[in-house]
């Protein structure tokens, strides 16, 4: 049956609610906010107070040391935002932006060093790096854009120069924010490592649309627009009626319907691959929280008014009809959804002119591997494949990476930058394709970059045990 709405009808958003997952290091979140400079700050000038109804937590980040010797760091606020500056001893000349995470909808804001132990490779490599709040919290992109290009200027103040590279590093929304920075300035930025990135812009939205809405028609309980009750009225009994509540690792739904809501979900986060299945079990109740009433307020918060299902070919089709049956949601901000403006939720055009190499976990199903497939096709219409490379790993986790995958990505993409000179690139580094369904459902697929090492630490690369160890060698 179709459960009525008597109340007045409200546009469907998604709300990115979850913290960033495993290996990405939480925030601070018990120290108390420094003053509006930070320890190590320059003096009052415009755009060193956090905006209104913002604080920021930036506590202190001692130094490493580096044979012997300690980096030097600055921290501050400026456009708006807080920042972390770390010079290694022995500067290379080189720097390295990192570009964060979603926050939450919160008000503090809050720096992150890079993770994975980037932080101390940079050091020993003699890269600095700087790293930006952001001015604001929510899914905003435009703030991270701009913050971070503003950051990166500054950086080359306190360095003493200009660097003479700088590149992208960064996971999940900061990905998007590494894709739209590549394109709205294209001349500021000489390579770009986005981890477990949202690299399809606003089809992430579409697919989390797409979840709840299959999934309300497989269990027969229609809900649109998304009422406050939701996740305790309405999604139990989804889940009851496809046999999918306490679904664990290994288990199959209970019923067809709910394998068909299984199956759907595979082909839209990337089509079959290693650890399709088990990865469902550990992402499906969270993909359900990612639905909620537009409250009217700002974009950054309400990211579902571009989501849309229009013309979406749903497989399997059997044993429903979703095609004929799904309720078909167009974007009620069309505008927003065409516009090249940079926006707090931008498009990206696939056009980078400098090397990006990209990671992304198979089975993370909050930024799914689709993401990867969407940029894969902008990058190929736009001619400049020979620009991107792609690596696949084997986990379900959110940016579940090692440190030795991390590192192993940034060696080579610096080593693929400094090929180019001031020629063409030559030194494109293996990566794997994204787009061949055989290629990505064969059940090797992601073994090239995936750390075995993950295997040995359970408490840390919890999902790595839903695959199959690669064969050696």
């Amino acid at each position: 049956m179709r459960r009525t709405r008597t109340r007045t009808a409200r546009t469907l958003a998604v709300g990115a609610v979850a913290a960033l997952a495993l290996s990405l290091g939480a925030p601070p979140t018990t120290a108390a906010p420094h003053g509006p400079h930070g320890p190590h700050g320059p003096g009052p000038r415009d755009g060193d107070e956090p905006l209104r109804g913002y604080t920021i937590s930036n506590p202190t980040v001692d130094p490493l040391r580096v044979d012997g010797r300690r980096t030097r760091v600055e921290q501050g606020t400026r456009a708006h935002a807080g920042y972390v500056i770390e010079v290694p001893p022995d500067w290379n000349g080189e720097l390295v932006m990192w570009a964060h995470g979603y926050r939450g909808t919160g008000t503090e804001l809050t720096v992150d060093p890079p993770g994975f132990g980037l932080r101390r490779t940079f050091a020993r490599q003699g890269y600095a790096w700087a790293a930006s709040s952001y001015a604001r919290n929510d899914y905003d992109v435009a703030t991270g854009v701009t913050t971070t290009r503003d950051l990166a200027r500054y950086a080359g103040r306190v360095l003493g120069r200009s660097p003479e590279r700088t590149y992208l590093a960064g996971v999940s929304m900061g990905g998007h924010v590494i894709g739209r920075s590549l394109e709205e300035y294209p001349a500021a930025y000489d390579g770009a490592l986005p981890m477990c990135g949202v690299l399809g812009d606003q089809e992430l939205f579409d697919y989390f649309l797409d979840y709840n809405l299959v999934a309300q028609t497989l269990a027969d309980r229609e809900v649109y627009p998304a009422p406050a009750d939701y996740l305790t009225d309405d999604v139990p009994v989804i889940q009851r009626r496809l046999r999918i509540a306490g679904l664990a690792p290994g288990e199959d739904p209970g019923n067809a319907r709910g394998r068909q809501l299984r199956a759907v979900t595979t082909e839209r986060s990337g089509g079959p691959r290693p650890g399709s299945d088990p990865a469902f079990a550990v992402w499906k109740d969270f993909l359900f929280t990612l639905y909620s009433a537009d409250d009217g307020g700002r974009l950054a918060r309400n990211a579902g008014r571009l989501a849309t299902n229009v013309g979406t070919d749903y497989t399997p089709d059997a044993p429903v009809d979703l095609d004929a049956l799904v309720r078909r949601v167009a974007p009620t901000d069309p505008r927003s959804r065409r516009t090249d403006r940079l926006i707090a939720v931008p498009r990206i055009d696939g056009e980078p002119r400098v090397p990006v190499l990209t990671l992304h976990g198979l089975g993370d199903l909050f930024v799914p591997f689709s993401m990867e497939q969407v940029y894969a096709r902008e990058v190929a219409a736009s001619g400049r494949s020979e620009l991107l490379v792609q690596r696949a790993v084997r986990a379900a986790g959110h940016c579940e990476f090692t440190p030795g995958e991390a590192r192993t990505a940034w060696r080579d993409l610096t080593a693929w930058v400094e090929s180019g000179g001031s020629g063409p690139y030559s030194d494109r580094p293996a990566g794997d394709d994204v787009l061949a369904p055989s290629t990505v459902a064969s059940p090797t697929y992601g073994c090239r970059f995936t750390d075995p090492r993950g295997y040995d630490a359970p408490e840390r690369f919890a999902t790595r045990a839903l695959y199959a160890p690669c064969p050696a060698g």
